[in-house]
């Protein structure tokens, strides 16, 4: 069995107070301090089935433009999400299954193309918008029962389990991989960057705080009690991780490797993207509306989140 990361974006950055401020607030922390941000998804090929978890952004989805003040951005292209597939030597008619770890866009985004795959997602995330009319959906119910700590899950293949883990979104998800006496957990949002599960810190991008809360409790208890590779989306550290088969220790944290920032602004283009979900503000789709204009309380209309999760285009 072999686990590759599938590599579309580079060079972002996550803030403290956004990778931290969940339940203390983002004013407990330091915007100027910043930590590797990155997107990538993950492939397994088992030898029998090749099996995605998440798949991208959409294709044509526009660079962010961070200055000072920006929470989060989510990176540079470094290509599209179904070229950086291409490039580890696969069709997309070979893919079996997908699963997917949650609605937003940065995971769900090249849903449709996979023709072949039957799409496992946690049945509470059915109703997303994301997921409007993409075909082939297998709603899981998590009938197989506790996986360790975890009180639900389902079993998808040899070594491989799906496992209910609301926070995050209502219907989030973990996959964990087992092979070589090895757990790869490969968590979608549980946490940005890995900084946070060394400080135990969450987000503040969730929809449920008391889930968020119970399924990071379980996560620490699980990587305490059992050699785990923790895989993320968003920092380098997940594919690092993976490369160097690296056991996450909550008590020795490797060392964190701060980012090299440009705030070049280039060209505008009047659209701005939400760091969240990846949807797209374009004036043009509202009445021409600036999206500085917007008033301050206007939310997201498909995460809800505040304009101040917001980048230029």
């Amino acid at each position: 069995m072999e686990i590759k990361a599938v590599k579309f974006r580079k060079d972002g950055f996550y803030s403290q107070p956004f990778a931290f401020g969940g339940e203390e607030g983002m004013d407990k922390f330091d915007l100027n301090i910043r930590y590797r941000g990155t997107l990538q998804n993950y492939l397994i090929d088992t030898g029998n089935e090749v099996i995605l978890v998440d798949t991208g952004l959409p294709a044509g989805t526009p660079e962010e433009k961070p200055n000072e003040t920006s929470l989060a951005f989510t990176g540079k292209d470094i290509s599209s999400y179904m070229e950086a597939f291409a490039a580890l030597g696969y069709k997309p008619e070979q893919v079996t299954k997908i699963l997917l770890t949650h609605k937003h866009s940065d995971h769900s985004g090249e849903l449709k193309s996979f023709p072949n795959a039957q799409i496992f997602v946690n049945e509470d995330e059915l109703s997303a918008d994301e997921l409007k009319e993409i075909p082939n959906l297998v709603p899981v119910k998590f009938t197989d029962g506790a996986y360790y700590n975890f009180p639900a899950c389902q079993k998808i293949a040899e070594g491989i389990t799906f496992i209910k883990a609301k926070g995050h979104t209502n219907g989030n998800s973990i996959v964990i991989v087992e092979n070589d006496g090895l757990f790869y957990m490969i968590h979608g949002d549980i946490t940005y960057v890995d900084e946070a599960l060394y400080e135990n810190k969450l987000s503040v991008v969730f929809e449920d705080l008391p889930a968020a809360r119970e399924t990071m409790d379980r996560v620490r208890v699980f990587v305490r009690e059992h050699p785990t590779v923790y895989m993320g989306t968003h920092t380098p550290q997940g594919y690092e991780n993976l490369e160097a088969k690296r056991i996450m220790d909550l008590d020795h944290p490797v060392e964190t490797v701060y980012p090299e920032i440009d705030f070049t602004t280039g060209q505008a283009t009047g659209k701005y993207v939400c760091s969240i979900c990846g949807y797209v503000y374009d004036p043009a789709e509202h009445d021409g509306i600036a999206f500085e204009d917007l008033p301050d309380d206007w939310k997201c209309p498909r995460c809800r989140k505040g304009k101040d999760k917001f980048n230029p285009a």
